[in-house]
């Protein structure tokens, strides 16, 4: 079996105008595609914005087991962004359209023809590259994703329809569309001594999100920064300001929703076919004040809060596989401190959790250690390059070793961005993993 990857991990139904993303961004972006390589099996060909760094493919192919040797990547010409971001026009360049078909033409005469075609974002533009290249029938939710499904399901005000609709918990507020309607949802929740968060529909990690106070002093906990409005004067001259960026510069809808300070924000993650939805995992998400990471299995909730953050995720995501959506959604929320888990957005794609559970979890922790294994994963380690950061943790014994089923693992390799990676410490238990990050810190002088 073949499977045509797809590393799109940036796109306008995730992250909204692409052209708003600055370079350093977009290099980012780039770095974060190259986690495709963890989905890799012998044989696959993988669709990347840059050919793999070879340190970075040989340590990811190293841990799952795949040769290296036999994967195929073909990478799109530039265009009108560059070459950072796999975009539509990339996407759909007849050069890079006329190499892949004949890769995959190559691949079907040795018997080997694409069976799945797996997007970070099945979103239009892979529906119609699939259809273009007869693979309609392997993209699964195909249909769905080519008639603009994608945007759907990750838009944060159609989310707050879906999620009333069939019953499951928001925090209040609603949906707005002018600036008179803006402005009056954040000003009812102000006026009653509420803190309110404000969304741009389409971003991702919290760089959409505002916090805006009046009388309550709070920390922004997914949101880039808190803006203290005094009066009704204040809110009007905030939505006049902001209205640009507030619309994703393109007359998006806004969210406006009650913020609750001192909240945990969790996340459980579902795979979706055509018969059922089926738990991944869920986890706990670092925030400093946006996401910088994430414990697995969450460590706050008890055992009755995540039962309930399942089966309201679940009964979410079924509402998603009814209208069509075929593939990974993480439904986020948070747990208030009294107690109320309250969800306030889905993403329907890879995810920044979906390799700890399908590849860490699923593929290189053994069957024994599966039930009893933490993965805390944080961003930001300052590093030599990655060679030599592979290199170090190896010679200190610290990498991660299948037959413990603990150590630490390179998710990602930011160097090229800004000489950071991110990592994974894999242990049997919250502290243990903690102090392995310990550990590895100190290895590197932090």
């Amino acid at each position: 079996m073949t499977t045509l990857c797809i590393a799109n991990n940036r796109t306008e139904e995730t992250v909204g105008d692409l052209t708003r993303m600055a370079p350093l961004e977009q290099l980012f972006a780039g770095c974060w595609a190259q986690r495709m390589l963890w989905w890799a099996k012998d044989g696959d060909v993988l669709v990347l914005p840059w050919s793999p760094d070879p340190e970075y493919l040989a340590y990811v192919t190293g841990l799952t087991g795949v040769r290296a040797g036999s994967l195929t990547f073909v990478v799109p010409p530039p265009c009108a962004l560059g070459d950072q971001l796999l975009t539509t026009d990339r996407l759909a360049d007849p050069v890079f359209r006329a190499e892949l078909r004949r890769v995959l033409e190559a691949r079907a005469v040795e018997g080997r023809a694409v069976e799945e075609v797996l997007a970070m974002s099945p979103n239009g533009a892979v529906a119609e590259l699939a259809a273009a290249l007869g693979l309609a029938h392997a993209m699964d939710g195909q249909a769905f994703a080519a008639q603009g499904g994608n945007a759907l399901v990750n838009s944060k005000a159609a989310f707050r329809a879906v999620a009333a609709g069939v019953g499951v918990p928001i925090p209040p507020g609603r949906v707005a569309g002018s600036p008179a309607e803006v402005e009056d949802a954040i000003e009812q929740l102000l006026a009653r001594g509420r803190s309110v968060m404000v969304k741009v529909e389409f971003q991702a990690g919290g760089f959409g999100n505002e916090v805006l106070i009046r009388d309550e002093r709070v920390d922004p906990a997914g949101a880039e920064r808190v803006v203290a409005l005094a009066d009704r004067a204040a809110v009007a001259g905030y939505v006049a300001g902001r209205w640009t960026w507030l619309t994703g510069g393109r007359g998006q809808r806004v969210v406006v929703e009650r913020y609750f300070a001192d909240s945990v924000p969790l996340y459980a993650q579902f795979l979706i076919d055509g018969s059922a939805v089926v738990l991944s995992g869920c986890g706990e998400m670092v925030m400093r004040p946006v996401v910088i990471g994430e414990i697995t299995p969450p460590v706050t909730p008890d055992a009755e809060v995540r039962a309930e953050l399942v089966a309201q995720g679940a009964r979410l995501c079924e509402a998603l596989r009814l209208i069509g959506y075929r593939g990974t959604v993480s439904a986020d929320a948070v747990l208030t401190p009294e107690g109320e888990v309250l969800f306030h957005e889905t993403n329907g794609r890879i995810t920044g959790s979906s390799h700890l559970h399908d590849v860490y979890f699923g593929h290189l922790l053994r069957e024994e250690h599966r039930g009893s294994r933490c993965i805390l994963e944080l961003t930001g380690l300052k590093v030599p390059s990655f060679a030599e950061a592979a290199a170090a943790v190896g010679a200190a014994g610290l990498g991660f070793a299948p037959e413990t089923g603990t150590g630490v693992l390179f998710s990602c390799n930011f160097t090229p961005a800004d000489g950071s990676v991110m990592y994974c410490a894999v242990a049997e238990s919250p502290e243990a993993a903690r102090a392995l990050e310990t550990a590895l810190l100190a290895l590197f002088g932090g």
